[in-house]
């Protein structure tokens, strides 16, 4: 297996990591959905299990970025870049919202004595639980959209895949920044379902087949590192080292 097989491989996995976080959807709906869910009594696994689930897609996200980013700044660098870039302020985002929700599991664990205290903590909850969703949908709903113009774009123009796939991004990631902004404007009520984020997961989830199941095209960006690689292989090109002796 050459260099260029094993980027596609690893870089196709980590998008298909990215992917376990779809059962938050449920998990959260207990905290989310019911105001009164911190003074309650029971189980707050679900609430544990949907902060993982969102850490490791956090950092199975910027393992995309990273492994990518040998093969396609050859293509443009600057937007290879920023496509990095993208991905780990998308993470970030991603743990802030995490962290808002498990903070609650603390404050349910030790709500205090007083009632007072009790019934502020309500308002608390409600404040955690907006925090996570602009949180998401800067997150999770906007930064996917400019991943897959910057990403859509490089992969469309080096033709690593067959150009459908980055299609279907460069289609719906307009849509889903146009969402994004009604919804940050008020024109659409926050959390609610956004039909264009449909497009950005097809464009996500058949990138991580075509990379695991197939790998890059060739194309004038593999060819020199695959050359690279076979000289590396028979002992033709000499290593750094040599050169510095």
């Amino acid at each position: 297996m050459d260099s260029m097989r094993k980027i596609a491989l690893v870089a196709g996995v980590f998008y298909l990591i990215t992917f376990i976080s779809i059962p938050t959807l449920a998990l959260y709906g207990p905290v989310k959905n019911h105001r009164d869910w911190i003074l309650s009594s029971g189980s707050h696994t679900g609430v544990l299990v949907g902060g993982f689930l969102e850490v490791v897609v956090a950092l199975a996200g910027i393992g995309t970025a990273v492994t990518l980013y040998p093969v396609v700044k050859r293509e443009n660098e600057g937007m290879a870049l920023g496509f990095v870039a993208a991905r780990v302020l998308e993470a970030g985002m991603i743990f802030t919202g995490a962290v808002s929700l498990l903070s609650l599991v603390s404050l349910r664990q030790n709500p205090g004595g007083a009632a007072g205290a009790k019934a502020s903590l309500v308002s608390i909850a409600a404040s955690h639980v907006a925090v996570y969703n602009w949180a998401f949908l800067l997150g999770q709903s906007l930064m996917p959209a400019v991943n897959a113009l910057l990403l859509g774009t490089l992969l469309y123009r080096s033709r690593l895949v067959p150009r459908v796939i980055p299609v279907i991004g460069l289609i719906g990631a307009p849509l889903l920044i146009c969402t994004v902004i009604a919804t940050l404007f008020g024109g659409l009520k926050l959390g609610s379902p956004m039909p264009a984020a449909l497009l950005v997961a097809a464009w996500e989830l058949s990138l991580g087949v075509w990379l695991v199941v197939k790998g890059f095209k060739p194309c004038s960006l593999t060819t020199g590192i695959t050359a690279t690689d076979r000289r590396l292989d028979s002992g033709q090109v000499p290593p750094i080292t040599a050169g510095m002796a």
